[in-house]
């Protein structure tokens, strides 16, 4: 019943439009408070939570991908994959897809990666006649590969939370956002080749193809660069991100000389902002936390996962369901922050690998992204558009599909997450 109360009163304050890190917070709070327990524990949570090394790498990695946004990559990556993928069937979405990817294991933000290629594909894809709810979609969908493909910001939240290697997560990470690159690309082509709406083009020059690749090359070096020092060893994810943001400045502010000292100004503004807000919740996750172990809700809940679910697949169906309908009002973060806690020891429990189904989390996160009425990508790309969020609702429901598809072969296949960090 106490458990039952908890949930009750945590969604209502959400619903009523209750901040985030100020529902956990409070509510975390107001139960060591009821519960007898000491107040203190609230601030030595936050005060432990805070001062974690790994968390650097938020602002960071924000920083990184906001001058890369300033600086417009995104412009010359597209021109560059676009060059050498334009002439296939649907080739304009594939190279909308893959450099939704490269930029994603750029930027670790899938907001940053759907604003940034979305600014430079939307009008170029509708102007070569794709239907535009497809467009909305792709581009929606495209950019919930930045929370996947490594550095990935939830990914380093859940590491924080859980205590596992941030490093064997990021690795994780890669073969699924792979498969789900792979998986839109072939839905653009077929989408292209059976239902048409798009002008077919002919193959880009070999002059403008080698142009293109060396303007864009120097932000393909800088993915390689962050993946492979984390990779190799040489660097912590932290550090991977203090070199990353040194270099994005070297290539958007020297190389290219693209970068602004006004644009630098707002895009240390803007990492700021997205900073204290995901600091704001995750201090706020601690509390209530801190405070539903104490009650201990979670291992209520692991027992009776355990009396009443006795196999894994059955688990997967009933956390998939629990997180689709959370995404429908929840934002990524915050379920990655409050389902862990709940979650993990279940899963632990039917033997589930802890690496294993963070990627899985993150994965049903992505869903949330691109689900109404909180998804942010879908606002993202409605701004970008300026379209209406019905259309690129539906845009996103084939997409949606396949990242479910996904977690099924994902569910099928586990080694598809876990070779590459413990097998390789």
């Amino acid at each position: 019943m106490t458990t039952i109360l908890i949930l009750l009163a945590l969604f209502t304050l959400l619903l009523i439009r209750v901040p985030v890190a100020f529902t956990l917070g409070g509510l975390g709070l107001a139960l060591l408070l009821f519960g007898g327990f000491s107040p203190l524990m609230a601030p030595q949570a936050i005060l432990s939570t805070l001062d974690g090394f790994i968390l650097i790498a938020v602002p960071l990695f924000l920083l990184m991908s906001n001058v890369l946004l300033k600086g417009g990559v995104g412009k010359d990556l597209f021109a560059a994959v676009h060059a050498w993928v334009g002439h296939w069937p649907g080739g304009l979405a594939v190279a909308t897809i893959v450099s939704c990817g490269i930029f994603a294991a750029i930027s670790g933000s899938s907001v940053a990666t759907a604003a940034t290629i979305g600014t430079v594909a939307i009008p170029e894809m509708i102007s070569r006649g794709y239907e535009k709810k497809f467009v909305y979609g792709l581009l929606a969908a495209g950019g919930t590969l930045g929370i996947l493909i490594p550095p990935s910001i939830p990914m380093i939240v859940y590491g924080f939370v859980t205590e596992q290697s941030v490093i064997a997560l990021f690795l994780a990470g890669i073969g699924p956002g792979l498969l789900l690159v792979a998986l839109f690309i072939a839905f653009a082509m077929i989408y292209a080749r059976w239902f048409g709406g798009y002008t077919p083009e002919p193959p880009t020059s070999t002059k403008e193809r080698i142009s293109s690749t060396i303007r864009a090359l120097p932000s393909m070096v800088l993915a390689g660069v962050v993946i492979g020092v984390i990779y190799t060893g040489i660097a912590t994810p932290t550090e991977a991100a203090a070199i990353g943001f040194a270099v994005a400045l070297l290539i958007t502010g020297l190389y290219l000389r693209t970068l602004t000292w006004q644009g630098f100004k707002e895009a240390a503004f803007e990492s700021m902002v997205t900073t204290v807000a995901i600091l704001l919740i995750v201090a706020g996750a601690k509390v209530f936390g801190k405070a539903i172990t104490l009650y201990r809700i979670p291992q209520e809940i692991s027992m009776f996962i355990g009396q009443n679910i006795d196999t894994p697949l059955t688990f997967i169906l009933v956390v998939s369901v629990v997180l689709l309908i959370m995404g429908l009002v929840f934002e990524a973060l915050s379920m990655v922050l409050i389902m862990t806690p709940v979650l993990l020891p279940a899963a632990m429990a039917l033997g589930f690998d802890p690496i294993w189904f963070g990627v899985y989390m993150v994965v049903m996160v992505e869903c949330a992204l691109i689900t109404p009425p909180v998804g942010l990508n879908l606002y993202v790309i409605q701004s970008v558009a300026r379209s209406s969020l019905a259309d690129v609702s539906r845009g996103v429901l084939p997409f949606l599909a396949l990242m479910l598809l996904s977690v099924v072969i994902l569910y099928l296949w586990t080694d598809l997450a876990l070779y590459i960090p413990f097998k390789l």
